[in-house]
């Protein structure tokens, strides 16, 4: 039986190549942050308490434009919202696990780090393994100290040199996100969702504050249910057609 150790180890070997595109992500968040006026403390206390790379890098730009508390608090609410997605679908095969394991892993869940977990609930191998929150615990913590790390080396970066913010390493976002998703992208629901959030990002990109995305990542909410939704009845009605045919 695989054990802890070994659950540990698999979750930290399987998130580092998303904890390598995760790297100038964190830098160029730390450096911006302090570019735009926000304090080192306040910098790093964002990474440790926040701990969501998008919503960070939101709200450091609002802060920078002017943005009131309420509206940098209600963006970033909605960005983070995805989150509770991943958190519900995680929730049936994290039955059993105690409170002491849950509220943790619920702050360090992010999007490298469900990409990864979520592949490991669900693959075959290994499916009796009852200690699969250890993968998650490797996968989460390599992550987070990572995203600290880096933060620090931003805030250095931010405060010695006046144009870190103009190295151009958010680059790695893209990356990074292009790295999560394709792997997901399984079937027609899933396809759909990406191309039609795809497409509406496109056209709401002109919203101020970046709002644009939150449209889109309604759009595909909507999309992907719908798709799921259809394709789920159609291939129940395929069963009963075929049962009836033989009996």
């Amino acid at each position: 039986m695989i054990t802890r150790k070994q659950e540990f180890l698999d979750g930290c070997q399987a998130i580092i190549p998303l904890v390598l595109g995760a790297i100038p992500f964190g830098i160029i968040y730390g450096a911006l942050a302090i570019t735009a006026g926000i304090s080192p403390l306040a910098t790093l206390a964002m990474s440790l308490f926040v701990f969501a790379g998008s919503s960070q890098f939101i709200a450091t730009g609002l802060f920078g434009a002017g943005a009131s508390v309420g509206l940098i608090v209600l963006t970033t609410f909605i960005v983070n919202l995805r989150h509770a997605l991943y958190a519900a679908s995680l929730a049936p095969y994290m039955r059993g696990v105690s409170h002491r394991w849950l509220v943790p892993l619920g702050h360090w869940l992010t999007d490298e780090a469900y990409a990864v977990v979520i592949k490991r609930y669900t693959t075959e191998e290994n499916a009796d393994s009852p200690y699969k929150h250890w993968f998650y615990f490797g996968a989460a913590i390599l992550m987070y100290a990572n995203w600290q790390v880096c933060t620090i080396v931003g805030i250095v970066a931010g405060s010695t040199f006046e144009n870190a913010s103009e190295w151009g390493l958010d680059f790695a976002m893209v990356v990074t996100f292009i790295g999560i998703v394709v792997p997901l992208v399984v079937n027609r629901p899933m396809v759909g969702a990406v191309l039609a959030s795809g497409v509406a990002s496109l056209i709401f990109h002109d919203l101020p504050h970046q709002l644009g995305l939150m449209v889109a990542a309604f759009v595909g909410i909507a999309v992907g249910y719908v798709l799921e939704t259809y394709f789920t009845s159609k291939l129940d009605l395929a069963r009963i057609a075929e049962k009836g045919v033989s009996s």
